[in-house]
């Protein structure tokens, strides 16, 4: 047993050393790219603004450290970017006026069938009034129809009577 317990713990050894240089090579990667809380460990002093710079400034740094493709390149020439320049902030720029002009045309088209809505809702009660007084000459109307009906029905009994 005591010779298995020495392997095992050689064997725990290793492991520990393995992972230790492991944990080291893993900290020497991530090194450049630290975290807010990593800058914040290492320089305690420093505002959360002061380290977003620093942090930012390592960004910067590691980018400007890699190479161009060839198509970054040849767009590179094909339209320089003035320093300072935010592209994004343009394109949020020409985005915002687009979705105003379209809000605009929107509203604008709302307006006009809200108006449409009105004019056809008036149109209809018109009609509803005018139907309505229709309706009623045309109960009128069949009224006196039945009541000619049977008069004509009473003249011509009355003529067949009489002998005509």
């Amino acid at each position: 047993m005591d010779k298995d317990e020495y392997i095992w713990k050689q064997r725990n050894e290793i492991l520990h050393k393995k992972v230790n240089r492991q944990m080291t090579e893993i900290k020497d990667l991530h090194k450049k790219s630290e975290t807010i809380f990593d800058l914040a460990r290492r320089f305690p002093n420093k505002t959360y603004v002061e380290l977003e710079k620093y942090r930012d400034a390592d960004r910067q740094e590691e980018a400007d450290s890699i190479p161009l493709t060839e198509s970054q390149k040849l767009q590179k020439e094909l339209e320089p970017i003035n320093k300072g320049a935010c592209i994004t902030a343009e394109i949020k720029k020409d985005r915002g006026s687009q979705l105003q002009n379209e809000l605009g045309r929107v509203k604008k088209e709302n307006n006009d069938l809200f108006l449409r809505i009105a004019e056809l809702t008036e149109v209809e009660e018109s009609h509803r009034k005018m139907n309505g007084k229709l309706q009623d000459r045309l109960t009128e109307v069949e009224e006196d129809n039945k009541k000619l009906s049977e008069q004509i029905t009473d003249q011509v009994d009355r003529a067949r009577k009489a002998g005509l």
